[in-house]
């Protein structure tokens, strides 16, 4: 399907169908695409991010996953046609139960099974009409590079900390596969706007496959309201910085509104990232955590999954389950049977819980005979020779322990590697004393969950089992460190699967702890999980989603950045860019004014190696300051024998130097202080405190102001140094307490100064003191970039409302940048800054050039 709203990305195969039209009214499904169309090199195609009010309340959900929750057979007749049915395990349809019965649910997804180009249109438009299903029809060979490549080659591994070290381990970056992965994305991307109202709808975008589809959907529509959750483990800044789209990714999720993990490591993993990469800081401010994001707050979630409890207890109640408990009952009559369930790959550990089976029967002799660990090893859901050298481990140790240990009439280890219906598996937990999970590392892991509530039981399951009906039940768990359900429950007991000889002793542990404790862990484990099931994650997701995108409407969005470098900026509707021809109209026609410039970042780029102000600032500044209708201050946070050397050929500039502490009006004036400050013995005191953190955080250093000390971190690593600045700010807010004087943090800074020391005391001053001399400032320019220039831009903007200014007076706060800000304009860069600053200058010297020669003559006489 052909889309011009996404440039610049890669350049796939062409497409001839239509651009489908978008919205609600539409209720029939357009006949599909069947293969990626081209990501088009046009930009006529606007963003679109609609003013009218959108509703808090959910009304349509559409639910993104790389596969629907469908199976899909061939029909048994003569037709040969497609039979659907919805797929009752997935965890995409079950997540249902947590919307209200009002909420119409979409599904958009792609199938598992391949279906021929001639059968997409139909099969699309039954699925659409039967089960509100929308198709992404992925050609096999993009498929192929999408999920077997780059999906299970790259990320999955990755994310499960396995560094592509080897091209055994992994494979190295392919270019290639990348390139699938976003035409997949962009793929899916173009099914959901086929269907979606982006006034009204929420999207839910499921897990690692899709990491960069917020982005499409954000350029397409700036306010869609778009929730992800990440369903396997997020890694470490150590290992995720691997990648080499690492930024790509991180950006691409954060066009999220909300961002889900299932732990509070994945979330920090995540936090870490955007932090170090992307040098974004998180906040968290009444339980929420949210990222500032170009204007947007990006919320993070974190809730682990839970499972569908009615689905699990239909299945006991099954009659067939009956029969299988009944069978292994008597199978394992005697014996304490241990239970594992994981999928044949790397990172289950099922070779390391083998090992720890070989160790407890070689260290008590007495579990001989008396203990099974019955294994099932459902299908791998990746390819490649790491599952075959999985599956060979794993059935070598099998036979080494049962040649061992057995003997007639007992198997210590009976591996099953067969698929298993789902109620075979449920008799297996229900006869299970314990359940082992020893993965390495995985996102969730919902198999303590469904054992928990089959150990609970029902009637039938107790008589076949001869346990009365009000006993209490019992279970055990052996538990991974690494998996993502163990912080919940807090009755496990926890091992590192890598340690054999502690996950034996677990194992023992398990066995010989009293009925008593066993029950009371299971009663814990059963509380949670039947309290916390797929209903309550969905719900409560759903609820910050929406609480997420309540002030949507609130804020003007617009798009920048190109291909998945592509990001929104959302600010107040009355913060705009500052028009040069605005402001020189108001420059001309005024004769009172004052101008209030930031040094740093405004003047000077921020990432200059030489702060020293080149020939252009200096010339600009100088024609501002020969005007004898302009005040102009440069107000900087810099030492004032630096501001005096800079700028010593700009006679006429007003100087405030270290935030406004000292003040100069020209070059010939003395230096004078804003505020009275008795003295700074204070220095004495907070110095040594800022030596003893800049000695202990390497990169750190301390600046040392008349007026000021301030530790900066900017080279530090960026985790440690803030960890240090905010135990270095209650330091010294603790010793400093009885001290006249204020610790403030800022970008990468801790700073100790005194009371009342602000840069809005300057622009206060300046206009009391134009309107004591009678000239009351009738233009007022004032231009920063960072937090201490706020100050500045309140000052200014509530003096529009007193005596300090001419009620007709032109009131222009500008900030740097497209970020949020006190300022009412904006000018993009240093450079916009300059050539405006210079146009000021410039423009009363165009008019006296236009203007009659009489008029000249005049202007000449009186000069």
């Amino acid at each position: 399907m052909v889309s011009r709203s996404y440039s610049n990305l890669l350049d796939l195969a062409s497409g001839d169908a239509p651009i489908p039209s978008f919205g609600r009214e539409r209720k029939r499904f357009p006949r599909v695409a069947t293969f990626a169309g081209i990501l088009s090199d046009l930009d006529d195609e606007k963003s679109v991010g609609s003013d009218a009010p959108s509703s808090v309340s959910l009304e349509r959900m559409i639910i993104v996953g790389n596969q629907l929750p469908l199976r899909a057979h061939r029909s048994p007749d003569s037709s040969g046609g497609w039979c659907f049915s919805w797929d009752e395990d997935s965890l995409l349809l079950q997540l249902k139960d947590g919307l209200r019965e009002d909420v119409e649910v979409i599904y958009v997804g792609s199938l598992k099974e391949e279906i021929e180009p001639s059968e997409q249109d139909d099969v699309a438009q039954t699925l659409l009409e039967t089960f509100k299903c929308v198709p992404a029809f992925i050609p096999p060979d993009i498929f192929t590079k999408f999920y077997h490549g780059f999906c299970k080659q790259h990320l999955w591994p990755l994310f499960h900390y396995m560094l592509p070290l080897s091209p055994d381990l992994g494979g190295r970056f392919d270019r290639s596969l990348w390139q699938a992965y976003v035409s997949v994305n962009k793929i899916f991307a173009d099914k959901v706007m086929e269907v979606i109202n982006p006034d009204d709808d929420y999207v839910w975008v499921h897990d690692y496959h899709l990491m960069v589809l917020p982005s499409f959907l954000r350029k397409r529509f700036n306010r869609v309201k778009l929730g992800f959750f990440l369903h396997s483990p997020f890694p470490s800044s150590e290992i995720y910085r691997t990648l080499p789209v690492r930024d790509e990714l991180l950006r691409a999720l954060l066009n999220s509104d909300l961002i889900g993990f299932h732990t509070f490591d994945y979330a920090r993993h995540f936090l870490s990232c955007c932090s170090r990469m992307l040098g974004l800081s998180y906040q968290s401010k009444r339980g929420y955590i949210g990222l500032e994001y170009f204007g947007r707050t990006v919320s993070i979630k974190i809730l682990p999954v839970g499972i569908h409890i009615g689905q699990l207890q239909s299945v006991l109640n099954l009659p067939e389950t009956e029969s299988k408990v009944a069978e292994l009952h008597d199978q394992f009559r005697g014996q304490t049977v241990m239970l594992g369930v994981d999928d044949m790959d790397i990172f289950k550990g099922i070779s390391l819980k083998l090992l720890a089976m070989e160790q407890l029967l070689t260290q008590h002799p007495n579990k001989r005979g008396e203990v099974v660990l019955v294994q099932i090893a459902n299908p791998a859901r990746g390819r490649g020779r790491d599952v075959q050298e999985v599956q060979s481990e794993t059935k070598a140790a099998v036979r080494r322990i049962n040649e061992t240990f057995g003997s007639p009439g007992y198997t210590p280890v009976v591996l099953i590697d067969r698929p298993l219906q789902f109620y075979e598996r449920i008799a297996y937990y229900a006869i299970a004393e314990c359940c082992l999970v020893t993965a390495v590392r995985d996102g969730m892991n919902l198999i303590p969950y469904e054992y928990i509530i089959c150990r609970q039981g029902n009637e039938k399951l107790d008589e076949t089992l001869g346990i009365t009906p009000s006993a209490p039940r019992k279970s055990m768990l052996v538990l991974s460190e690494f998996i993502g359900c163990s912080p919940s429950l807090s009755g496990a007991i926890r091992v590192n699967p890598w340690n054999i000889d502690a996950v034996a002793e677990a194992m023992n542990s398990a066995l010989i702890v009293p009925e008593p404790e066993k029950q009371m862990r299971h009663e814990k484990h059963h509380r949670y999980v039947s309290t916390h099931d797929v209903a309550y994650w969905a719900h409560s997701f759903l609820q910050d989603l929406e609480r997420s995108c309540r002030d949507h409407v609130k804020k003007r969005c617009w798009g920048i950045g190109f291909g998945l470098g592509f990001r929104v900026i959302a600010l107040d509707p009355n913060f705009k860019k500052l028009s040069v021809e605005h402001i020189v109209s108001a420059y001309k026609r005024t004769k009172n004014r004052a101008i209030l410039l930031d040094y740093d970042g405004t003047m000077m780029l921020p990432g200059s190696i030489s702060r020293t102000p080149n020939m252009e600032t200096v010339g600009v500044l100088n024609s501002l300051c020969t005007d004898p209708k302009n005040v102009v201050f440069l107000v900087s946070g810099r030492d004032r024998e630096t501001l005096t050397e800079w700028f010593s050929s700009c006679e006429k500039l007003g100087i405030a130097a270290e935030h406004g502490y000292f003040v100069r009006t020209d070059h010939d004036a003395e230096w004078e202080t804003c505020v009275s400050v008795p003295d700074f013995d204070w220095k004495s005191i907070a110095e040594p405190v800022m030596k003893l953190y800049t000695e202990t955080t390497d990169g750190s250093a301390i600046e040392a102001k008349e007026s000021a000390l301030a530790w900066n971190y900017k080279y530090a690593d960026p985790d440690f140094g803030s960890c240090q600045a905010k135990e270095l700010l209650d330091h010294l807010e603790s010793v400093l307490a009885n001290e006249p004087v204020t610790v403030k943090s800022g970008q990468h800074i801790v700073e100790v100064k005194p009371q009342g020391v602000r840069k809005g005391l300057v622009a206060e001053r300046l206009l009391e003191t134009m309107k004591l001399k009678g000239k009351l400032p009738d233009f007022v320019l004032c231009i920063g970039d960072d937090r201490s220039d706020e100050d500045m831009f309140e000052v200014i903007s509530s003096a529009r409302s007193g005596p300090s200014l001419s009620p007709v007076a032109e009131v222009f706060a500008c900030t740097v940048g497209r970020k949020p800000s006190k300022a009412k304009y904006y000018l993009d860069d240093t450079s916009e800054i300059l050539r405006m600053l210079q146009g000021l200058a410039s423009s009363l010297e165009q008019d006296a050039r236009s203007a009659p020669p009489s008029s000249q003559q005049v202007i000449i006489d009186r000069e």
